[in-house]
């Protein structure tokens, strides 16, 4: 079973950070925490093999904090994964808690179950001991039967030591309102009748219960962001499906892996560890790097990893120089998929962890 949580554990990004959430088979539907989401109706989805997916919010119910995403994908050679009965967790009783906390690679902790149901906030949660850090959120909590029980979450920020989850029978809840749901389109469930609403409203058509303030608003990307996702487009590649949380992106371009970051509110990078120096025989690819005039572009090394690199202060981005600096954004990324092929050929050079090879 420790294989199928691998597969069936995604990473959740967007302009506003990142996430986990996991695959429901029987629904075809993977399940997150709403305010993993919260601003935006679109998102990414990444495999474990850094394959990303484009996701759409289908459903969100606020007050549970579980949303819902659809993906144009077949997704079938996935494998099950059941929902626990509503009772089944028991304190003591052993769970795991799956996801990427920090954004970082997949990870699976082990725990107990210190309280199947805290009351916190008016509604009741499943307390553990085991680790639940930000980017955890959304991510599966699993018992010894290898059944979901809960939803992790990590946003109680002065709980030390302890790990949260929403339980099962609140997903379940979501879930019954899924037949027939259209997914390609924003939905809000009201806490009140479960009515699902798809057209901005202050209220419920059906209860008139007020719905939360802002909940249908999406998020507006800065300046900035919109300036870098113009060349990533001209790159070819979604930006929605690059996005790496604030003015922060990562995707690949060929096999080559691209991050777009702002340093120091000062500088934009952009940088692409290419390959790794050989472990013999390294003074050739040095003497290239050294004479070799790749302007605008720059290349260094740390460790063994090669990178490549352009640096441009933000106040340079004008209206007089963006599209010279797009430009160079955009060969930046042919340069550096051309380039990690020609330094392996070449120089015997190794590609870098980071590279993408087909399969």
């Amino acid at each position: 079973m420790e294989e199928n949580i691998y597969d069936l554990v995604f990473k959740v990004t967007h302009a506003g950070g990142s996430g986990s959430c996991f695959y429901l088979k029987a629904y075809d539907l993977f399940v997150t925490n709403y305010h993993v989401v919260e601003g935006f109706h679109t998102v990414a989805i990444h495999d474990n093999k850094r394959n990303p997916y484009l996701a759409k919010v289908v459903l969100v119910n606020a007050t549970l904090d579980i949303a819902l995403l659809a993906v144009e994908h077949d997704f079938s050679t996935l494998p099950d994964l059941a929902l626990a009965g509503n009772e089944s967790l028991g304190i003591g009783g052993k769970i795991r808690v799956a996801g990427y906390p920090y954004g970082m690679p997949f990870t699976v902790t082990e725990g107990t179950v210190s309280a199947p149901k805290q009351l916190m906030n008016g509604q009741y949660y499943i307390q553990t001991d085991a680790a639940v850090n930000p980017g955890n959120s959304g991510g599966p909590i699993i018992n010894d039967r290898n059944e979901v029980v809960g939803i992790t979450v990590s946003k109680f920020n002065d709980a030390d030591n302890m790990g949260f989850g929403i339980r099962v029978e609140n997903l379940r809840k979501v879930l019954e309102s899924v037949e027939g749901l259209e997914r390609n389109t924003f939905h809000v469930q009201c806490e009140s009748c479960d009515e699902l609403i798809s057209e901005p409203d202050e209220y419920c058509p059906s209860c008139g219960e007020q719905l939360p303030e802002g909940i249908f608003e999406e998020r507006h990307i800065s300046p900035l962001s919109e300036f870098c996702e113009q060349a990533i487009e001209r790159m070819g590649i979604n930006p929605v499906l690059a996005r790496e949380g604030y003015e922060g992106w990562c995707f690949h371009k060929g096999s080559s892996e691209i991050r777009i970051f702002v340093c120091n509110r000062a500088y934009l990078f952009m940088v692409s560890p290419v390959n790794l120096l050989p472990k013999k025989n390294v003074e050739p690819v040095l003497d290239y790097m050294l004479s070799t005039d790749l302007s605008p572009y720059k290349m260094g090394i740390e460790g063994r990893q090669i990178y490549l690199v352009y640096r441009i202060h933000l106040s340079d981005i004008t209206d007089e120089y963006e599209e010279e600096i797009c430009n160079n954004m955009v060969n930046l990324a042919k340069k550096a998929d051309e380039m990690d092929n020609m330094l392996v050929e070449q120089f015997g050079c190794e590609f870098s962890a980071y590279s993408k090879q087909e399969e």
